[in-house]
Formats: structure tokens, C-alpha cells, sequence
């Protein structure tokens, strides 16, 4: 299969796993565990970690005059705005007109996307329930590269998605206190992606 959109590539789960890149054997599992890992992730942390390309649109409901929360955007190339609610963006709000959030892109002391835009004194949204008045069109996603934490929790992920073919029932084997369950997450994954979560994804389009 070809993996898309992964945070890790199947080099890297096979060195993990002790396996020459020469045994091609499970490559098809592999790929799949290392997409299903990935996707389970984004599903955790609320988004994603790969880029749209630029030139996407998404739509979104201002429900404030000062300032909008967005998804991920790594980058902005024009905002437009739908004064009369009549679905044309007929307005472009300039870079004089907003600043975006978090400040200097950091967050933490860690470089972060963009989450959201404030709008700067003699500058405001249209509020209107329920309609999308604001279009943003820009590069979506966390990063242009995947942090550390997310492809080394990939990988780690993604072996325990393999190894879990071994144990179909979803016991790994039986101990002195009886059978010995698999875990859906490892706790490793969990510490390593817990900066990353995020609390839902906001965007229509």
C-alpha cells in the first residue's frame, strides 16, 4: 500500500523493529500499521501534523468582532470577508487589519502554528450565527515538518499496531495474576503527544 500523509516512514519502524530494510516480508502490514498510528494521532491530539499545500480555503463562523479561533494554519495569504451574508467574501481584510495568534508564532518557548487571528483597533468581524462570514486561504497544518515527539510516538505506535496481530484476542500472553491484556496506547505516546492536544478543530471546509 502507499502510506499517505505518515509520521514516520517504514525505514525507520523497521529499524526499530531490528529488521533489515532487505526482508520485505511484512511491508504491507507495516505500512498499514504506520497509517493507522498516524491517524489515531490526529485522532488524540484533535489535529494534524501534515501540511494542506498553500492556496486552501476554509470557512469559518466569527463569533466575535475582536478575534477568531482557526485550525493549525502554518501560513496566511489572504483573509476575505462576507459583509451581507450573502456567501461572496467581497471584502479582503489586510495584514494592517489583524495580527495573528499566538504572538511571534511560540508557544511555550516552542514554535507554534497559527490558531487563531485578532483583529487590530479600527478593524472588526461580522458576527452572524451560524454563517460562515470569514475565509481564510493559507497553508493548513501543525508544521511543515513533523516534531520529534510526533514521529518517535509514531513509531512506537506503530509497533504496538503490528505486534497486535499477534495477539488477536488482545491478550499478549498469561502471567501470575492471569492473562495479560494490550493497552491501546503506550503511555510513552501519551507523554510524548500530550503538548500537542489540541480541543477540537473549528474550520467547516
Amino acid at each position: 500500500m502507499s502510506m499517505t500523509n505518515s509520521y514516520a516512514t517504514l525505514v525507520q519502524v523497521k529499524a526499530a523493529l531490528r529488521m533489515g530494510t532487505a526482508d520485505t516480508t511484512d511491508d504491507s502490514l507495516l505500512e498499514m500499521a504506520i497509517e493507522s498510528a498516524s491517524r489515531m494521532i490526529d485522532d488524540d491530539c484533535d489535529r494534524v501534523f501534515y501540511a494542506s499545500g498553500t492556496g486552501v480555503t476554509r470557512y469559518f463562523e466569527s463569533c466575535d468582532e475582536d478575534e477568531l479561533d482557526i485550525d493549525d494554519c502554518i501560513s496566511i495569504s489572504s483573509i476575505a470577508i462576507d459583509w451581507d451574508y450573502d456567501g461572496v467574501y467581497e471584502t479582503t481584510l489586510g495584514t494592517a487589519g489583524y495580527r495573528t495568534v499566538p504572538l511571534n508564532g511560540v508557544q511555550a518557548g516552542r514554535p507554534w502554528p497559527i490558531t487563531g487571528i485578532e483583529t487590530r483597533i479600527g478593524y472588526y468581524l461580522p458576527t452572524f450565527d451560524e454563517v460562515p462570514t470569514v475565509a481564510i486561504t493559507g497553508n493548513w497544518g501543525f508544521g511543515t515538518a513533523v516534531p520529534t515527539e510526533v514521529t518517535q510516538a509514531c513509531v512506537i505506535q506503530s509497533l504496538r499496531v503490528f505486534k497486535r496481530l499477534d495477539s488477536p484476542l488482545g491478550v499478549a500472553g498469561f502471567g501470575d495474576m492471569g492473562a495479560v491484556r494490550v493497552s491501546r496506547t503506550d503511555p510513552d505516546v501519551f507523554a510524548m503527544i500530550r503538548r500537542y492536544k489540541r480541543n477540537g478543530m473549528v474550520g467547516l471546509a
